[in-house]
């Protein structure tokens, strides 16, 4: 007998709650295992620990070697946003309002980072950079993290423009304001969201990068994916799981600050 519409919409449900469950802890158990192996009492990475401890937590902060890599990690990510916010703000605004030959061609060509295998990425760069004499350094840093996040801020951003009215802006220019004045005053406040969310994909694309920052790393310079990685093929210590709930967690930190500050926009308008 065929079941009733009003019969099958619960089944429905909860056969997909069931499903999106399933996919969700595919997930993210891995990354909650190794948040317990963290507090593990074990000096080797196994599961379940035979105990629980914060020994860890005191090695990796008592070890300056791990507290470097995470301020160079720190220091670049938040370099490689504002220049990714600056560089992708008035490129958005050229490839929405600006009318050129070749303007879809540009378009690709700023999104050609997101398609293009890292590792090609990474290898072009570090053949420059190694030519220049800047390998090792926070610029050459900067610049190679930019180049990948750069595509996520300007995407952004143009979905922002693209659905901001315009002519609230053509409004305040009758009103008595400059364009230069409009755009700062009445667009740039109505896109916000697209910058905050621009800004935010290219902190975590910097925070977490680790196949451009091995290339770009030296001696006296290496962020914290990239100490993880030098560490991995030495020794399996817990202190690499540390290391891996600090980026998990400063990751979900700013994107529930993302989404607070969200939240409060959306009440103020």
């Amino acid at each position: 007998m065929l079941l009733s519409a009003n019969a099958m919409g619960p089944r429905l449900r909860a056969g997909l709650f069931a499903v999106t469950g399933a996919i969700a802890a595919f997930l993210l158990l891995p990354i909650v295992f190794i948040v317990l192996l963290s507090f593990g009492s074990s000096q080797w990475l196994v599961f379940p620990p035979p105990g629980w401890t914060l020994k860890w937590y005191l090695q990796f902060f008592a070890n300056p070697e791990w507290m470097e890599a995470a301020l160079a990690s720190l220091k670049v990510a938040v370099l490689t946003t504002f220049c990714s916010v600056a560089l992708g703000m008035p490129t958005a605004f050229a490839l929405v309002r600006g009318r050129f030959p070749g303007r879809e061609l540009f378009y690709g060509l700023f999104t050609l980072p997101m398609i293009v295998p890292l590792v090609i990425i990474a290898v072009a760069v570090y053949a420059l950079f190694l030519k220049l004499g800047y390998t090792g350094t926070l610029f050459a840093f900067v610049v190679s993290h930019v180049i990948v996040a750069l595509p996520f801020t300007i995407i952004s951003i143009i979905n922002s423009l693209k659905l901001f009215d315009r002519s609230i802006e053509d409004a305040a220019v009758i009103c008595g304001a400059s364009r230069l004045q409009a755009v700062f005053h009445v667009t740039f406040p109505a896109i916000r969201p697209g910058i905050a969310a621009g800004a935010l994909f290219a902190f975590l694309v910097s925070w977490d990068e680790v196949v451009l920052s091995v290339m770009m790393a030296s001696p006296t310079l290496q962020t914290l994916p990239v100490k993880m990685w030098s560490t991995l093929r030495q020794d399996l210590t817990p202190v690499i799981a540390v290391a891996s709930t600090l980026l998990i967690g400063l990751s979900l930190l700013v994107m529930l600050l993302a989404a607070v500050l969200r939240r409060r926009n959306e009440i103020r308008a």
